[in-house]
């Protein structure tokens, strides 16, 4: 299986409301800490090895794009 990059969630707007809810009323270091421990649990969930390779692959190349954009 390779990572799914099309719109896959099934109601994303409400996924949105608790991830920004789950940040509520903390610091930038437990917000960064809270978004740690997400990625992990679901690399962990995911599992395949060439799937999370993928994935970083492609929020880095995303992570670039858009420094390319600001600096143009």
């Amino acid at each position: 299986m390779d990572l799914i990059t099309a719109p896959h969630l099934s109601a994303p707007d409400d996924f949105y409301e608790a991830l920004i809810d789950a940040h509520r009323d903390l610091t930038v270091a437990q917000s960064h800490a809270l978004n740690a421990r997400l990625v992990l649990l679901l690399a962990n969930h995911i599992g395949a090895q060439h799937v999370l390779e993928q994935a970083l692959a492609a929020a880095r190349q995303m992570n670039h794009d858009s420094d390319s954009r600001v600096h143009a």
